[in-house]
């Protein structure tokens, strides 16, 4: 069974909850999980009967596509391959069902607690207008990154279909993306991986009850950033010691570069 047919399976007698019953989540920490999608299922049924899958006009999982920005010099990249309190993504997020666009920008706060910034984009997807490009600017330069007189070019695109579940309990959120595709704007390389499940909890410090359930399922956070892991698959003469052990393990199809290249 595949990953999609697994989240299936394991959500559709899950009651539904709408869009504007969800907390918005804007600031939060943030735990990423690899799972193999024979473990969905149990995963989803240890989760409690309270637990609620997102559904908007009968649908549960939804396309997203991501275009990442980074200046030329990839400060963003190198910032988070070398764990830099002060560094950021940039990108524009497409919701394919609705059309609906955001320019987003997360970057690190205290206790490495993940704050997003967005705001509504009716421009052109493939780059940043100037509207766009300001507001970046004023974000990364509140959270004390100053990048105003550097260039900003597309670097990755980023697709799957996400199932989003509400844990009322925590009052937190856990996410499950499926048929993942990454690839560079300028289509020289393309990376799919349909045989694995990025699960992601989004709650406070101590962790949720999907992390404590993730844990005893002999699951652990990793590494995963859909940008930077992505990035260092398709380009391998980049830095890519963070995302090593989770691209040999989880994605053996990458190829590895020369040794001293990475």
């Amino acid at each position: 069974m595949t990953a999609p047919e697994s989240v299936h399976t394991a959500v559709r007698l899950l009651r539904p909850v709408g869009l504007d019953e969800l907390p918005p989540l804007l600031t939060r920490l943030d735990r990423k999980y690899v799972l193999p999608p024979a473990d969905l299922p149990i995963l989803f049924g240890g989760l409690g009967e309270d637990v609620r899958v997102l559904e908007i006009d009968g649908e549960r999982r939804f396309g997203y596509r991501s275009l990442y920005f980074d200046t030329p010099g990839l400060d963003g990249y190198l910032g988070a391959a070398r764990q830099r309190r002060r560094r950021f993504k940039l990108r524009i997020r497409t919701y394919l069902a609705s059309g609906e666009r955001f320019v987003e920008v997360k970057t690190r706060g205290p206790r490495g607690i993940t704050v997003k910034d967005r705001m509504p984009y009716d421009g052109d997807p493939h780059r940043l207008s100037p509207e766009a490009r300001a507001y970046a600017d004023d974000v990364l330069a509140g959270a004390g990154i100053d990048i105003r007189h550097l260039r900003l070019v597309p670097t990755l695109t980023t697709a799957y279909r996400r199932t989003t579940l509400h844990l009322p309990a925590t009052d937190s959120r856990l996410t499950v993306d499926t048929g993942l595709t990454w690839s560079l704007p300028d289509g020289t390389a393309e990376l799919r991986t349909p045989d694995r499940a990025i699960v992601e909890t989004k709650a406070g410090r101590a962790g949720s009850g999907a992390d404590r359930l993730l844990w005893s399922l002999r699951h652990r956070p990793l590494p995963v950033s859909k940008y930077g892991t992505g990035l260092a698959a398709l380009r391998p003469e980049l830095p890519a010691h963070r995302w090593l052990p989770v691209l040999r393990r989880h994605f053996p199809t990458v190829r590895s570069a020369p040794p001293g290249q990475r």
